[in-house]
């Protein structure tokens, strides 16, 4: 058995670029909402925060300041 030290894994580079070949689609505001209300029930702070982000660009269909 061989056995390879230090174990090989992905930069964060490199995840990044990975992530960045695929164009991602916006989902329907309806699913986004959904999803914001599930979390909600969950008591999910971290989920809410994220889908009211996401809620506020599918909304306004462009993110930053003016």
């Amino acid at each position: 058995m061989t056995s390879k030290w230090p174990i090989p894994r992905p930069t964060e580079a490199a995840a990044i670029r990975a992530a960045d070949h695929r164009p991602r689609g916006i989902p329907p505001i309806q699913v986004v909402l959904a999803d914001l209300l599930a979390a909600n029930e969950l008591g999910d702070r971290r989920g809410v925060n994220l889908c009211a982000h996401k809620a506020a660009r599918v909304a306004l269909g462009k993110v930053g300041e003016q």
